[in-house]
């Protein structure tokens, strides 16, 4: 046995087993999701040789998926490869994962890049870089930003498996109309090579990388991780300032409250005045 023919239904057949087996929905939609990338990526023939997972690991490295995500693609493949009796075929051992820490990038290295994008007249890298931390979206997530979406002004995303609506800021929603306008772009991602195809995850990181040395920020903060995160750590701060604010209008009405009672009737005189 040389390798295995993988078809569409035995990819269903193996995700209503997951179901059967009390899998949780979310787990069973992740896995489906990464198998239906695997399917893609195999060849015409959709034959799973003795190498083909190992060169798939290969192929989704260079695609800029950090270690982590591609165990879980893997996992989802070994899975269906195990219930189907192959386990000759799936590929054994884990990636180690990057560290989880990542540089903090500031509001002023955020404005200078945008800066360098429009002094370099880089429009896409420009608006590459304003989605990211106007939006808080993953780079998985880009290609869901469309033509359509743009012009009705909010975008589809699925947080845990929910799907979600992000409202699109009135000022990146202009500029995002300009060009799709500028474009051409009828329908379809908003992003996309001269080909007409998405971006890919490293075409992407790239293109925001090239800003770097002009907008004079570390190469290591000029990613869509570090955008997204500095979209997330203003977003907190804001919702901690809101917080502060209406626990102190809060103790405002109950001190104009406490005046109103003492003043409207005979107080009470114990062992501390009250």
């Amino acid at each position: 046995q040389t390798g295995a023919v993988i078809t569409s239904e035995m990819i269903r057949s193996y995700l209503e087993t997951l179901s059967r087996r009390g899998r949780s929905r979310n787990t069973v939609q992740m896995y489906g999701t990464k198998l239906r990338a695997f399917y893609h990526y195999l060849p015409s023939d959709k034959r799973v040789g003795p190498d083909t997972l190992s060169a798939w690991r290969g192929a989704l490295l260079e695609a800029g998926y950090s270690p982590g995500t591609v165990n879980t693609h893997l996992s989802a493949a070994n899975g269906l490869l195990g219930c189907l009796g192959r386990r000759d075929l799936q590929l054994a051992g884990q990636l180690e994962p990057e560290p989880s820490i990542q540089p903090e990038l500031t509001r002023a290295e955020y404005l200078r890049l945008l800066q360098a994008a429009r002094t370099l007249e880089k429009e896409r890298t420009y608006l590459l870089v304003k989605v990211f931390a106007l939006l808080g979206i993953r780079l998985g997530e880009l290609s869901r930003l469309t033509a359509d979406q743009v012009r009705a002004g909010r975008l589809s995303v699925l947080d845990k498996g929910r799907r979600q609506y992000l409202s699109i800021p009135t000022c990146l929603r202009r500029e995002l109309l300009d060009y799709v306008r500028w474009q051409g772009l009828r329908t379809g991602p908003v992003f996309v090579t001269r080909n007409g195809k998405a971006m890919s995850r490293t075409q992407v990181t790239s293109a925001i990388q090239s800003l770097c040395r002009d907008a004079q920020v570390e190469k290591a903060k000029c990613n869509p991780w570090c955008l997204r995160k500095l979209y997330l750590a203003t977003r907190s701060e804001i919702e901690r300032n809101v917080r502060i604010l209406a626990e102190q209008a809060y103790e405002q009405i109950l001190d104009a409250e406490q005046l109103g009672t003492e003043d409207s009737g005979p107080r009470r005189r114990g062992k501390h005045g009250c």
